[in-house]
């Protein structure tokens, strides 16, 4: 029970009204260690209550420790997304809710500067913000990182994957009188989530939650093998129509996605898109219409893997196979989420099966193949392309010429110069 994380009453009331019974496995796992203000490195799988894991300690410290002066931001969350820096937000409020004197504040791209500068005006106690916005704040000093007390990295491994690393580094550097610091990840496996840790977390207590077969999801996992482009557009139209409540359909590129909403409403397929460095109003339009049930079907590119956080999708679709296995589970954690049932469908062209293997190895699951009498492939299905050995004498050459250009890359930095 939340009453026995030694909770205030009223963060225990707020979590009552989100539908909290008790705590999940990550939240068990988080909050005592939170609360005793250790440094943390923590994953869970999506869909098992992680933002409160980090938000329900962050409230308890402010309710502990009020302000006593006016001042600049106190708990500071990065995210690697516009949407989910929105849903935290939107949590962080419904968490503080009965308790007035936290002040909540969010910043993303998209968004005018001058609301930004009204809002960095204000004493926010927690402000949700995407890296990149952030940092230009900080360097046109229209943001203070002095006061920051806790630093929070949510979905780091994403930030790794968006190239956010050397900014959240800098972020971290004007934070540095910070007193601690969490960071969470869908995994911790990875050299890069490992030298993260090394250079922002202070003896960080490593938590990674199962979740409970309450909290696990059950996800129907399939693949329908296409013959090419033309086969591929049927096998995913007879699927939207036939089988779909509510479904994310993902495509690889901005391109790719343009092409499938014209090919979709061309035949009454009615659709919203989520792509990046569109216009946040945009976002919000497609994502409100999602979200209520007014359109079934959202389609979207890797920048919306994360961060949709919509509840009852009973579909997502692999319209283009992602590049990489963890890629992969990030995208069908967007339906079976807390402990509901749902359905993941890759549709694999012949130069997309090499990917397959890599996720059944990677998900210790194997992947069933399906057909749908009507639309039944005529080919058999591609073997994935054999890996090219390589010879001892290559290897050798490879090893001669690192060693090479880390002896040419010291020695240009003993004279003072720049490594090109």
């Amino acid at each position: 029970m939340f009453e026995q994380l030694e909770l205030d009453d009223d963060l225990i009331h707020a979590v009552t009204d989100l539908g909290y019974k008790e705590p999940t496995s990550i939240q068990s796992l988080v909050i005592p260690q939170a609360m005793n203000g250790k440094d943390i490195l923590a994953s869970a799988p999506t869909g098992t209550g992680k933002t409160a894991a980090f938000l329900l300690p962050t409230c308890q410290f402010l309710l502990d420790y009020p302000r006593r002066q006016p001042g600049s931001t106190r708990v500071l969350i990065l995210t690697p997304t516009r949407e989910l820096a929105l849903q935290i937000f939107e949590q962080a409020k419904a968490i503080s809710k009965y308790v007035p004197h936290i002040a909540c504040g969010v910043i993303t791209g998209g968004i005018n500067y001058g609301t930004d500068r009204d809002l960095l005006e204000k004493n926010l106690d927690i402000l949700v913000a995407t890296p990149g916005r952030l940092f230009e704040h900080i360097e046109k000093e229209s943001f203070d990182c002095r006061d920051i007390e806790c630093l929070i990295l949510d979905e780091a491994d994403r930030m790794l994957d968006m190239g956010f690393s050397p900014i959240v580094n800098q972020i971290a550097a004007e934070a540095r009188w910070r007193k601690q610091t969490m960071l969470f990840s869908a995994t911790l496996e990875g050299s890069g989530i490992a030298r993260f840790s090394d250079e922002l977390l202070n003896e960080p207590v490593e938590l990674e939650a199962d979740s409970s077969r309450k909290e696990k999801g059950i996800i129907h996992q399939w693949i329908h093998l296409a013959d090419n482009a033309t086969h591929k557009l049927d096998l995913l139209t007879h699927i939207l129509s036939t089988q779909v409540e509510t479904a994310i359909v993902f495509v690889k590129t901005r391109e790719r996605l343009a092409t499938l909403v014209g090919q979709l409403q061309s035949v009454d397929i009615d659709c919203v898109w989520l792509q990046g460095e569109m216009p946040q109003d945009k976002r919000n339009t497609a994502m409100d219409r999602f979200r209520t049930g007014d359109v079934k079907i959202l389609i979207a590119t890797d920048v919306a893997a994360r961060g949709i956080d919509v509840e009852n999708i009973s579909h997502v679709i692999n319209y283009d196979m992602p590049r990489t296995a963890d890629v992969y589970v990030h995208r069908i954690g967007r339906t079976g989420r807390a402990g509901n049932k749902g359905t993941a469908i890759s549709i694999v062209e012949a130069h997309d099966i090499g990917v397959v293997p890599k996720i059944e190895r990677y998900t210790e699951q194997a992947l069933k193949r399906r057909v749908i009498a009507a639309l039944r492939p005529a080919n058999k299905e591609a073997k994935p392309p054999a890996k090219k050995k390589i010879s001892n004498k290559t290897k050798k050459a490879v090893i001669k010429a690192k060693r090479t250009a880390k002896i040419k890359k010291r020695k240009n930095k003993g004279r003072g110069k720049k490594t090109p």
